[in-house]
């Protein structure tokens, strides 16, 4: 429907209107706050006014090479990522402007991203190498790992911590898709049958196996549940998009039951994590301390909020991380959690009909489940922050506070976009 210079100025006209929003709430902002703190003044609109432009920017950049990804998605990004700059500039000022210099660094590896790796395809190569890549990524913080939030999964290097298991779900994402494009028509239609059900043989289906059960035992020892459970979904997701096959889902749900009830037998974590979940107020004062704060927080927000500045979840503790959609509940009101929960189902909506305008199977899995990926680890903090599962301590992406979380998210989002300007091209012929 449009060319590339269409697209793009579809793309900033959808940042301009989200840049008003964002110019609304500084005024808020520095109209509520200390008149007299100057720096944090201009570190406010320093970090919301940069943000703003080094989006529009980044348009301009891709008008110029020729990009013609989805004119969407950006916009939709920039909305998620401007309502975590401005709750963070609320709540802790100093990890905004540090989110700025991270969002910075973000935005030039989507440059990279989008600019030297257009010709996506030869990642379809190196299937087994994404999985030596993510077992060593993993074992790394189990044996020289900084441990926070009860999770070993940081490694510190000269004074910044890297998780890496942000990056490990890109990888097993990448393997994923490239062993399932190349296996796809045996997993679908097997090559032996057990009571009338067709199965693929063991040279199919071990090294998915093999891949997810080592994932698994090692984020378990990480004690990084949240993670595990990302893992474990996405996996799922791309089996059932590569093969259509519901056996696939339902036996998996059931080693789900069946690992989680072992989890909860053996780890004295997962037990606190379900006992939690179940009921915290017997842990008030302690471990449950975090999960009441949220929901007082959420439900004195009513469904207007209590205005931005004028309400309290610094009484959560890691409201920045962890906790941030309670805040954004607490002070725009169900109506801004659910405005939140929208652009997400956005997302997910734009990232499944690139996969579905692929033209190839590896580039239909690869969209399909980084959008998976992305799309579960929203539902699964938003439903342990509301108490609807067990809290697992991952971030809302591109909202909460996270340097590798926000690399890694626009990383997969640089891959998305490359596979729709590919389609884009395609359907141009």
């Amino acid at each position: 429907m449009f060319g590339t210079a269409g697209l793009r100025l579809e793309e900033r006209r959808l940042i301009f209107y989200n840049g008003l929003f964002l110019l609304l709430a500084a005024v808020v902002l520095l109209l509520g706050g200390d008149k007299d703190d100057m720096t944090a003044n201009i570190k406010s609109v320093t970090v919301l006014l940069g943000a703003f432009v080094a989006f529009m920017l980044l348009s301009y950049i891709w008008q110029i090479t020729g990009f013609k990804a989805d004119c969407y998605i950006l916009p939709i990004v920039f909305g998620l990522t401007s309502i975590g700059l401005i709750f963070l500039m609320r709540l802790k000022p100093d990890y905004a402007f540090r989110q700025f210099i991270w969002l910075l660094v973000a935005l030039t590896v989507l440059i990279i991203v989008t600019t030297l790796f257009r010709n996506y395809h030869r990642l379809s190569e190196y299937t087994y190498i994404y999985a030596l890549l993510g077992v060593v990524a993993l074992i790394l913080p189990i044996f020289f790992g900084v441990e926070q939030y009860g999770a070993r999964s940081w490694l510190g290097f000269a004074g910044f911590q890297i998780q890496t298991s942000e990056f490990v779900k890109i990888l097993l994402v990448l393997f994923l898709a490239a062993f399932l494009a190349e296996n796809r028509r045996i997993l679908t239609a097997g090559t032996a049958t057990w009571l009338g059900i067709p199965l693929p043989g063991p040279r199919e289906w071990g090294p998915l196996v093999a891949m997810w059960g080592v994932a698994l035992i090692i984020l378990v020892f990480q004690r990084d549940l949240g993670t595990a459970l990302i893992y474990f979904c996405t996996f799922l997701a791309m089996i059932y998009a590569a093969t259509a096959r519901i056996f696939y889902v339902l036996f998996g749900l059931v080693a789900f039951l069946l690992s989680g009830f072992a989890s909860y037998q053996l780890f004295d974590h997962v037990q606190a994590r379900v006992n939690i979940w179940l009921d915290p107020w017997p842990y008030f004062e302690t471990s449950g301390y975090q999960l009441i704060q949220s929901l007082f927080a959420i439900g004195s927000g009513g469904v207007f909020g209590s205005g931005l500045g004028a309400g309290s979840p610094d009484l959560i503790p890691a409201v920045h991380t962890d906790f941030i959609f309670a805040a954004v509940c607490e002070e725009m009101g169900l109506l801004g959690g659910c405005g939140l929960i929208i652009l997400f189902i956005i997302f997910v909506y734009r990232g499944l009909k690139t996969a579905m305008a692929a033209k190839d199977e590896f580039s239909a899995l690869v969209a399909a489940g980084l959008t998976a990926l992305m799309g579960l680890q929203a539902f699964i903090i938003v439903a342990g922050v509301i108490k609807l599962l067990p809290l697992t301590g991952v971030t809302l992406p591109y909202v909460s506070y996270g340097g590798s979380s926000l690399v890694a998210n626009f990383i997969i989002l640089g891959l998305i976009l490359n596979i729709s300007h590919k389609a884009g091209l395609e359907h141009e012929k």
